[in-house]
């Protein structure tokens, strides 16, 4: 077993990825430093590879409390890591590294969680508690295949779903989801993208395509009342699915939403504080969002 390490007052957290000069998150963490007193603590944005990451990791010393990472480093991550929670195993890749006491890495997969959280607050999920009236499992739709898919794979199985409809443009996209699909329990009902159209019969659309690939979709869907749209692109905004769906009253929320809520649990995770600032991280996003327009 390691030694703990002696950890410094001053504390590193970095969001790291290829490209990355885009990202918003140092905007987010920075906010949630300053509103609960840490200022000796920094966050910033570390371009890297998945070749690269390694040995980036490798390097870093006590002072880094935790990694966020995005494409196209989420499933190296997690195999850097020497534990990782539930919901990273599961769905084969961690957006997040947090240091541990003896110098190893635990990885995380916050987008699980952010999705949970957002898709809760929207109304999703089976009742639990004694008391708690039956309801039935949520129907859910993903669009795409890719990192942010095996994610919404994950939030759809807390949320009580049984099985998950999956439109990717590729069949071999799909079928690589099966043993997440195994992992966590539940059933995929595969279709193709030229039927993308008819799988919107469902309580909640998650689309995690790259960008304009659902823009057909737009005027093609016929949207259920009481659906939801979770889109998890956020520029441009809207894209032309989220603005069909927003003109039939259906509500949306967007790749901003995600950023949020899973850049929460992560500050959580990197300060060892039981609740992040969310309004002052809310804030500094929606400033840094209108600063970019």
């Amino acid at each position: 077993m390691q030694k703990p390490e002696e950890t410094p007052a001053a504390r590193k957290a970095a969001v790291c990825g290829k490209p990355i000069a885009h990202s918003l998150s140092p905007f987010i963490h920075t906010a949630g430093f300053a509103a609960t007193g840490l200022l000796d603590w920094t966050y910033t944005a570390i371009e890297c590879a998945e070749s690269e990451l390694p040995d980036l990791v490798a390097g870093l010393g006590p002072e880094w409390a935790g990694l966020s990472l995005t494409m196209p480093l989420k499933e190296t991550a997690l195999r850097l890591a020497s534990s990782a929670s539930p919901q990273a195993i599961a769905v084969g890749c961690a957006n997040t590294l947090v240091r541990q006491p003896d110098g190893t890495w635990h990885a995380d997969n916050t987008d699980v969680i952010g999705m949970v959280q957002v898709l809760r607050e929207a109304g999703l999920g089976v009742s639990t508690g004694r008391h708690a009236a039956k309801v039935a499992p949520p129907r859910i739709t993903v669009l795409g295949g890719g990192g942010t898919a095996r994610a919404a794979l994950g939030a759809a199985a807390q949320l009580g779903a049984e099985t998950v409809t999956v439109v990717t443009r590729r069949p071999e996209a799909r079928e690589e989801l099966d043993p997440v699909a195994v992992a966590l329990g539940i059933t995929l009902d595969g279709v193709s993208w030229d039927d993308a159209a008819g799988t919107f019969d469902a309580d909640a659309i998650i689309a995690t395509v790259p960008k304009g690939a659902a823009d057909p979709l737009a005027e093609r869907v016929t949207w259920r009342p009481g659906s939801v749209l979770f889109d998890a692109l956020y520029d441009p905004w809207p894209t032309p699915l989220a603005a069909a769906a927003t003109a039939h009253e259906v509500p949306v929320f967007s790749g901003l939403d995600l950023l949020l809520a899973q850049a929460l649990s992560q500050f959580e995770q990197f300060t060892g504080l039981p609740e992040a600032p969310e309004e002052a991280m809310r804030k500094a996003l929606g400033e840094a969002v209108q600063n970019r327009a």
